[in-house]
């Protein structure tokens, strides 16, 4: 696990992304790296940022959904737009210390987001979409019945749906919201069993995503998130 080099303590996974973050924008606008340029590979940029593989490829892949590097196979990852802490768009966060409040003002936001994004992968969906989705779906399942609940997967599955979009705008914004939506996914109120009841309705979204049909995607979704706010509120009495 990474460490805060200052206190030599174990940083949490949104910490350290963050932190890492802010160090690769710090070393690409002291390096002075112009668009075309290339990154550092992930070996130096583990020595560079102080952090594990894993924290260097997802951060990567962050910047790549939000179309500020490109990783090209065999070449490398390149800088597609001169970025620097000025200039980079930054996770949209809520300053709130009330968990209860910060997931229910989230939710207005990824009900918006989710039920549109549900709709438009439904029509746009290509069939090898509906592969990933799929794959994700079988891996959220299987993880779930295996532990009851499913986090990480859970994520991927909605993450599939809005790629599926085929408008970058919806992964974009994602990632902007990233650490907002984690939260979701990160055992809300210490409780392993929240949202557990939407389970059921992943398959059924998916069907409807299968099918083309949008207004069962709709529902389906809304179906999902009403579990999710029902919970929110119930958890934090």
């Amino acid at each position: 696990m990474d460490k805060d080099t200052r206190s030599g303590k174990p940083l949490a996974q949104i910490d350290r992304v963050q932190q890492a973050g802010d160090a690769m924008v710090a070393y690409i606008e002291k390096a002075d790296l112009k668009r075309g340029d290339r990154l550092p590979t992930e070996r130096e940029l583990m020595s560079t940022l102080g952090v594990g593989r894993s924290t260097v490829r997802e951060l990567i892949g962050r910047f790549q959904a939000l179309g500020v590097l490109e990783s090209r196979r065999g070449s490398g990852t390149y800088l597609l737009q001169p970025i620097s802490s000025k200039t980079i768009s930054m996770p949209l966060l809520l300053k709130t210390a009330d968990l209860r409040d910060a997931l229910l003002q989230t939710l207005e936001v990824r009900r918006g987001l989710e039920v549109e994004a549900s709709m438009v992968a439904a029509r746009r969906r290509t069939s090898e979409d509906l592969r990933i989705i799929e794959a994700k779906l079988g891996e959220m399942e299987r993880v779930h019945l295996l532990k009851g609940t499913s986090g990480v997967e859970d994520l991927a599955f909605h993450l599939a749906i809005y790629n599926a979009t085929h408008n970058p705008l919806f992964h974009q914004l994602l990632e902007q919201m990233r650490e907002a939506f984690e939260r979701f996914w990160d055992k809300p109120f210490d409780r392993p069993d929240f949202a557990r009841r939407s389970f059921p309705f992943h398959r059924t979204l998916f069907n409807a995503i299968a099918a083309q049909n949008s207004e069962a995607a709709r529902r389906e979704t809304l179906k999902i998130l009403a579990v999710v706010e029902d919970d929110i509120k119930e958890m934090s009495k």
